[in-house]
């Protein structure tokens, strides 16, 4: 079970189809159990890893530059005014993440839809629909160099609103970084970069709350976490792979179809009240 809740973990982290929704569905049709605190934080851990391997040089870059910014603001540096790339990436991701603050005080009122399957099917079809018109929108220019303030806000609204179950985190963060003419390329890896704090400090909520409960860890558990975290990075990273070949082409909007598939399948089964778990 810890296998396949480490592929589940990095194919649907990354890929524009929610995790969270995946993890509801899986949970009400087929039983699958949610996994401990300790096991779910070693998964986000590896799909972090998956991100921060993959786009190891910008995020070299960026620790490098976030050091120097801040060194640059007590002093009299002249690439204040013109700062490297790297440099503004950080800025753009630490706005982008704003908007999830606003989020917070609702955390547990946002949880509570994932235990809707209905709900969760509905958001999955909303998905779709997001995925189908990104691949419809202009291509466009935007990059670190040039992107506003204002473009990577409404991209971190759109983060906040992905926090919904059924609602992809990357899908919704990639179309909005594209509906405000973003370039494709740079749509995703932004996206992904800016998963990271995210992802960071939910992890780190996680562990907090791990250790207050100060839960056992299972006899002969710990190898099976460790083949599922391994699982989750290794699949992560090349779902990160994939999510970039498909952009780059204008194919991005193709996980839309399994979308609105799975959504109207599990809709159905939810609204006739079938499930696949055997009863007890």
């Amino acid at each position: 079970m810890s296998a396949v809740l480490g592929f589940v973990q990095g194919v649907a982290e990354f890929l524009p189809i929610s995790s969270s929704g995946h993890l509801t569905l899986f949970q009400h049709f087929f039983g699958m159990e949610e996994p401990d605190n300790l096991f779910n934080i070693l998964l986000h851990f590896a799909t972090l890893m998956a991100v921060c391997i993959y786009y190891f040089q910008d995020v070299m870059e960026m620790i490098v530059e976030f050091f120097r910014g801040v060194a640059a603001l007590f002093s009299r540096d002249p690439s204040r005014g013109n700062p490297p790339e790297a440099r503004r990436l950080v800025l753009l991701i630490i706005v982008g993440t704003l908007p999830l603050f606003l989020v917070l005080p609702f955390e547990s009122k946002v949880e509570a839809f994932g235990s809707n399957p209905i709900f969760v099917c509905c958001a999955l079809l909303v998905t779709g629909c997001i995925l189908f018109f990104s691949d419809r929108m202009n291509q466009g220019r935007k990059t670190a160099r040039n992107a506003t303030l204002v473009d990577v806000l409404l991209v971190g609204v759109a983060q906040g609103f992905a926090t919904i179950p059924g609602l992809s985190r990357s899908g919704c963060t990639i179309s909005a970084g594209m509906a405000r003419g973003f370039d494709r390329k740079f749509a995703v890896r932004y996206s992904f970069l800016m998963s990271l704090p995210a992802v960071l400090g939910a992890t780190l909520l996680k562990v907090i709350k791990t250790i207050q409960a100060a839960e056992p860890l299972p006899e002969g558990a710990l190898p099976k976490y460790l083949l599922g975290m391994v699982i989750a990075g290794v699949v992560g990273y090349f779902a990160i792979g994939l999510v970039n070949l498909l952009a780059s082409k204008g194919k991005f909007g193709a996980f839309a179809y399994y979308c609105w598939a799975a959504g109207l399948v599990f809709l159905v089964l939810s609204l006739m009240g079938w499930t696949l778990v055997p009863a007890a």
